[in-house]
């Protein structure tokens, strides 16, 4: 089959400049909800496990519903998804912002998720259908991952500057306009691309897709903070059982949602599940860094972005320099050391007490996972045939973004549970104070002097322990990680 390699012109970049909105915005989003969590909680009276489900459920159903978003496009077309989601997406982020309580944020935001599942599966496929050329068809991907990248390294800086100036719901009206552009341009410079070979759309695989994972997530994040009940055995066994059905299913499928074949090839699983694991940690560690600025070191939100911003500088550097060490050294070697460089960041935030020591591991983490990004979404994608490359595509944009929601969940869970059990037998003014570090905060901003520092000191050495006990966890997971991507790829 001879491929068509035309040159793309001004229509085309100017196209992928009109793509890159939704990838910068995909990881920008998340970034500023988490500065947002501690003004959230204090407004809307929320506790610590509604302000968890109000950062994962986003992530839980984007990750859930990727796959069915991208059969969906395949189905309708991708530029007809993505104009849809574009639509869908400012609508429900208007809902967030002015959401009345804790409960209606967590189910705008889990509308939220679903709507911005559209979005990154459409922008890829689009950019690859519209740059047929290979050498331009690199640049224009790498476009769209560093617009990515640059979403996390810009969120802190503009989230803390809108929540320095305004209310916590501008941190979700920032999409709007981004939306409105995307809406108005894309119908004019975006090419539609289905393919016609597609099947019917499988709505039981779509909804077994989605269910599937918040019985098994509620269930941990319940053993993590409430300790082993019936409850919490239960939602793991019903998540697991309907996981298990969902598995069987695909493997009768004559057009399945996610191709299990691929998974026997040992680079491809392993390189999959390096990703999830690693952003695991990364998307845990970044919800409790920007906690601990605004609640422990007392930080505004835009001081609290500025010093979140090195990080994140520290991930592009480390994606960016990869591919060219790559050249020299092999793939898995580099995303082992760079994993291990990760372990020590984490070791280093086990320590932390001043703010030099937490942005110095908090940076040495990054870099040491930036290559890990860029590396293993090339060795998922690299290592299908190229008639399942689509099916590859989806799973490396879905297992990333399960496994930082489960990061968020699990270990913020690890420091919630910390928490608790120091406070539990602490003399505090209120039993509120015992559930969460941000209701601690606001009571003492209600009580004379001496409790309201008494009770600071308290509560904020009960987080910043479960903080150590979190970072304690990632180092083990990251050096455990390490030393597997190296054993079971040293021949790849």
């Amino acid at each position: 089959m001879t491929t068509s390699t035309i040159k793309a012109g001004r229509r085309e970049w100017t196209g992928l400049a009109v793509l890159a909105l939704p990838a910068l915005l995909a990881s920008l989003e998340l970034t500023v909800t988490n500065l947002a969590v501690p003004a959230i909680g204090k407004d809307l009276g929320a506790s610590s496990t509604q302000l968890l489900w109000i950062v994962d459920i986003y992530a839980f159903l984007l990750s859930g519903s990727l796959i069915t978003m991208g059969a969906w496009g395949d189905r309708i077309g991708r530029r007809r998804l993505l104009l849809i989601g574009a639509a869908a997406y400012g609508l429900v982020s208007v809902l967030a912002a002015y959401a009345p309580d804790a409960g209606s944020l967590i189910v705008a935001r889990a509308l939220m998720g679903m709507a911005g599942a559209t979005l990154m599966p459409s922008t890829l496929s689009l950019a690859t259908s519209m740059f047929t050329d290979a050498r331009q068809r690199t640049v224009a991907i790498g476009v769209i991952v560093a617009s990515v990248s640059g979403g996390t390294a810009i969120g802190p800086l503009v989230g803390g500057w809108l929540l320095d100036r305004f209310w916590w719901g501008s941190a979700f009206l920032l999409a709007v306009p981004v939306m409105v552009v995307l809406l108005a341009l894309g119908p004019w410079l975006l090419p539609e691309h289905r393919d016609v070979g597609a099947g019917r759309l499988d709505l039981v695989s779509a909804l077994l897709s989605l269910v599937a994972v918040l019985p098994v997530v509620y269930g941990l994040k319940q053993i993590a903070a409430d300790g082993l009940t019936a409850q919490s055995v239960a939602a793991i066994v019903v998540g697991s059982a309907l996981a298990w059905v969902f598995v069987r299913r695909q493997r009768g499928l004559a057009d399945p949602f996610v191709d299990l074949r691929l998974f026997g090839d040992r680079t491809f699983s392993v390189a999959a599940a390096t990703l999830a694991l690693g952003i695991f940690v990364l998307w845990g560690s970044n919800y409790a860094i920007a906690q601990y600025l605004q609640l422990v070191h007392g930080m505004s939100p835009l001081e609290a972005g500025l010093w979140t911003a090195p990080p994140a500088v520290g991930v592009i550097v480390g994606s960016t320099l990869a591919p060219r060490v790559a050249r020299l050294v092999r793939p898995p070697l580099v995303i082992g050391v760079g994993l291990g460089v990760s372990a020590v960041g984490y070791v280093v935030l086990t320590q932390t007490g001043g703010l030099s020591v937490l942005i110095t591991g908090a940076v040495v983490v990054s870099a040491g996972l930036g290559p890990m990004m860029a590396l293993a979404t090339d060795m998922v994608v690299g290592s299908a045939p190229a008639e399942r490359a689509g099916a590859a595509a989806a799973i490396s944009s879905a297992a990333p973004q399960l496994g930082g929601a489960l990061g968020i969940a699990l270990l913020g869970s690890v420091i919630t549970a910390t928490y608790r059990a120091e406070l539990s037998t602490a003399v505090v003014p209120d039993d509120g104070a015992r559930d969460s570090l941000s209701a601690a905060v606001a009571l003492a901003q209600r009580l004379p002097t001496e409790p309201a520092v008494e009770l600071l000191g308290t509560a904020r050495a009960a987080f910043v322990d479960g903080f150590h006990v979190a970072a304690c966890v990632s180092a083990v997971l990251m050096a455990v990680i390490a030393l597997l991507v190296v054993t079971l790829l040293r021949r790849r």
